[in-house]
């Protein structure tokens, strides 16, 4: 796998409801090397590091081969790599393939799978319509955060390389799955749930369906 496009946005405002909202939603290509902290994306505007950023919401991936269906369902949007709201842009990554605490190399950092993006209103915003949330969940290809283990630069080019897999873990596609199954799976909570990859607020999250 190798990155396509490293992107980053500067703050963007809009009215939700009434009331003024700031994005880094809009994320546009770098000619240049980003460089991935231990909380965020040099650079890179993260607005509300309730839901964004941090430790297991680092940087945020998505990949080249989902954007032809994003294309097709809205093609008259100005697409650009960044559109889907990631930092990095790779190519053939696959959510189905990516499980919960495997760890990369990617660029002169080191990285962690951690958890799939949830779509919010801002990625509507971004789409002008609420449509596109349920659209994101059913078609399932998330992309991923990570979490960053050695801080380094990123550029295009750049391999991302596996260079630990985690066993009896669950992949990115099915985490995802699991967020908005109606019946929750306990077997693969229980699987997942003491993962250090995963957040303590997802873990009570999913902690509440085992009672």
């Amino acid at each position: 796998m190798k990155v396509i496009s490293t992107n980053i946005a500067q703050p963007t405002t809009f009215l939700w409801n009434d009331k003024e909202v700031t994005t880094g939603i809009y994320k546009k290509p770098t000619d240049v090397p980003i460089y991935l902290g231990k909380e965020d994306v040099r650079g890179d505007e993260v607005s509300d590091r309730r839901v964004h950023g941090g430790e297991f919401k680092a940087c945020y991936l998505f990949s080249v081969n989902q954007y032809p269906f994003w294309r097709d369902l809205y093609p008259n949007l100005d697409w650009t790599y960044g559109m889907l709201g990631e930092n990095l842009t790779i190519e053939n990554l696959n959510e189905k393939q990516l499980y919960v605490g495997d760890i990369y190399k990617l660029g002169s950092a080191i990285v962690q799978v951690t958890i799939p993006r949830e779509p919010c209103f801002k990625f509507a915003h971004k789409f002008g319509t609420e449509d596109v949330l349920q659209q994101f969940i059913d078609h399932g290809y998330s992309g991923t955060y990570v979490r960053v283990l050695e801080e380094g630069y990123v550029k295009s080019n750049d391999d991302f390389q596996r260079i630990e897999l985690r066993k009896d873990s669950l992949s990115i596609f099915e985490l995802f799955e699991l967020l908005y199954a109606e019946n929750k799976n306990k077997t693969n909570i229980t699987k997942i749930i003491d993962n250090e990859a995963i957040p303590k607020k997802l873990k009570k999250r999913l902690k509440f369906f085992m009672k």
